[in-house]
């Protein structure tokens, strides 16, 4: 079964750790955007000075890939207006690594969707409606809704998605939008757009809009119906299971994530640093950090009812929404339905 946003086998990840390696990294190239989404886990982009250089980016990208990386995920910040993108672009296609970029569509004209197009860059467009109200609230800026319906329909034109240019969209599952999330799912799948649902992690700005929230019982709800969806239309089955809608999140075994001013954090849930790259090479950072290490060995290391669970030896929940919620990077996910006693029997 691939898993990690359909990357990565189990015995791909199994090798990468037992090998100490990385699969992918995940990092910012600058942390300056023009949306102010509601849930976003920046916590303040006021504040972008002492951001890496080119050079230090590009240093850090090829330390990762001779860590075994074979995939740079591009996050934000707002990828689609960093000044350097198309550089940095062509930069990871040289080193043959694969692309995936997060993106709210805003830089994307007909150039950039050439370039990306060209590089065969995984493409992650964040949509979370498709009614224009809610997505202009959810994204704290009013004309978001047709900055990336038009962002949309330019890689379209560019031939996403196809064999070569997959696309996907990024929503996250608020109580603005859950209503209306069955229906867009099967719309992504119809339109042979990948849905990359998830819950949102509780921190940062999600932690001041508290409106966002929905319980695990309607969560457990929604992903069912998806599930449904899925099996009946279109012959994919899976099993419902938090933090992402039909797939797994094992990214503390083969990934980490760098911010903008070089600090190294298991991954943007988990905001811990761990070191900078400024001060150390990303391969000790990785190799001497007790938290990774503790993550890379959950089965042991996990507290409460995860370490338990029928689940546990494929799944470790949300370590975010654990270290957000409860301090503890190793306790039980408390947005897991799984962990709610009244679903405890049912699964």
């Amino acid at each position: 079964m691939q898993i990690y946003n359909l990357e990565f086998s189990e015995q791909e990840i199994r090798e990468a750790v037992a090998a100490g390696k990385l699969l992918s990294m995940e990092i910012e190239f600058s942390r300056i955007c023009n949306f102010r989404c509601s849930y976003c886990y920046v916590p303040d982009r006021s504040e972008c000075s002492n951001e890496l250089s080119r050079q230090e980016i590009k240093d850090v990208i090829l330390q990762a890939k001779a860590l075994g990386a074979r995939k740079i995920i591009i996050l934000g910040g707002e990828p689609s207006i960093y000044p350097h993108l198309v550089e940095m672009i062509h930069f990871l296609g040289r080193e043959g690594l694969e692309i995936e970029m997060f993106t709210n569509g805003s830089g994307i004209d007909t150039e950039l969707a050439a370039v990306l197009a060209e590089e065969k860059v995984r493409v992650v467009l964040k949509l979370n409606s498709r009614n224009e109200a809610i997505q202009d609230r959810l994204a704290g800026k009013k004309g978001a809704f047709q900055i990336i319906n038009r962002a949309l329909a330019t890689l379209q034109k560019a031939g996403y998605p196809s064999a070569d240019q997959f696309l996907a969209i990024s929503t996250v599952i608020c109580q603005q939008n859950i209503k209306e999330l069955p229906a867009m799912w099967q719309w992504l799948r119809e339109e042979n757009i990948e849905p990359y649902f998830e819950i949102i992690t509780p921190q940062a700005n999600a932690l001041d809009n508290m409106w966002l929230g929905v319980d695990s019982s309607e969560l457990k709800e929604l992903f069912s119906r998806l599930s449904i969806i899925d099996r009946e239309l279109f012959g994919r089955d899976w099993e419902p299971q938090p933090p992402l809608v039909g797939n797994k999140c094992m990214r503390h075994q083969v990934s980490c994530v760098v911010t903008a001013t070089g600090e190294v954090m298991p991954c943007v849930g988990v905001t811990i640093a761990l070191d900078n790259i400024r001060n150390n090479p990303l391969g000790h950072i990785l190799k001497h950090s007790e938290v990774v290490n503790n993550l890379k060995n959950y089965r042991n290391t996990i507290k409460g009812i995860c370490r338990t669970c029928e689940k546990a030896e494929e799944c470790y929940g949300c370590r975010g929404a654990a270290y957000q919620m409860t301090g503890d990077y190793l306790a039980s996910d408390p947005t897991c339905w799984r962990n709610n006693d009244d679903n405890r029997e049912e699964g």
